[in-house]
């Protein structure tokens, strides 16, 4: 027990030695070899820009409340929510048309040639069509992150519904599972579920990444990505290093909260190597 404290504690440590160093190889490059604010803030610079716009206020202006509240929580309430409405669809979607995929293989057969023309277009290149379908709201942007994230999802949802094991399917049938749907909810399905969530996490690191992609194009005023783009015009590169920051710590954080839920809850009966 005391090993395996002193373990965490020492992994702890690396990764706290790891940060700071990090911090201050930055500050040193930004001012004693860059020197211009502009191409690279340094790291106090970020700080001060963040302690600076902590105390500002706006006004929210969502399913009609106008509450003043403080511009990051405005910026990431509106980022979160465009996040969400891409996220929620790509898994409506996404996990049911995997599923079909990876068990019917005629209806493989007709979809798959359709998803491979679609799946290497860029989210950016669908802007244009966002704009002219949907318009410049919250649900056009988080069109542009359900095509970043659907695809994902439906490739892993495919892939293990395809590797299930015959053997394990004529066992099921043995013991009385004779549809499709009782196969596929008491073999199928279990048995796809770790590719399954493997899909969705790497779905949420591409729609994170979207999340810029889907904001800069003024579907509204808010947003961390949209104020990457405004300070950058502005030429507060400081700023736009702080909201960069915080678009990383939020995806680390989603992608920890994600990881903690499967790992420790649905796919608790899963033991792999630790070292």
């Amino acid at each position: 027990m005391v090993k395996k404290d002193f373990q965490i504690l020492s992994g702890k440590s690396i990764e706290l030695i790891s940060i700071c160093s990090a911090i201050i190889l930055w500050q040193l490059v930004a001012v004693y070899i860059v020197q211009n604010k502009f191409y690279l803030p340094s790291f106090t610079d970020v700080t001060f820009a963040f302690v600076g716009i902590i105390s500002k206020d706006t006004k929210l202006g969502l399913f009609g409340l106008d509450y003043q509240l403080p511009v990051l929580l405005v910026d990431l309430i509106y980022s979160l929510m465009h996040f969400w409405i891409g996220l929620i669809f790509a898994l409506v979607i996404g996990i049911p048309v995997g599923m079909i995929m990876g068990w019917f293989r005629t209806i493989n057969r007709v979809v798959d040639p359709l998803i491979e023309i679609i799946r290497p277009i860029p989210p950016l290149a669908w802007i244009p069509f966002a704009i002219v379908w949907i318009g410049l709201n919250p649900i056009a942007a988080g069109f542009l992150i359900f095509i970043g994230a659907v695809f994902p999802i439906i490739i892993n949802t495919f892939t293990g519904f395809k590797s299930v094991s015959r053997v394990y399917v004529e066992a099921a049938k043995v013991l009385g599972c004779n549809t499709d749907r009782e196969l596929i909810r008491y073999v199928a399905l279990p048995y796809a579920l770790p590719s399954i969530t493997a899909g969705i996490r790497i779905a949420m690191g591409v729609g994170w990444m979207c999340l810029v992609a889907a904001e800069m194009f003024g579907v509204s005023r808010n947003g961390l990505g949209y104020k990457i783009w405004h300070h950058y015009y502005l030429h507060n590169m400081d700023l736009v290093l702080v909201y960069m920051l915080l678009l990383g710590f939020l995806g680390l954080f989603i992608d920890r909260a994600l990881r903690y839920y499967i790992d420790g809850k649905l796919l608790k009966w899963r033991k792999g190597v630790v070292i």
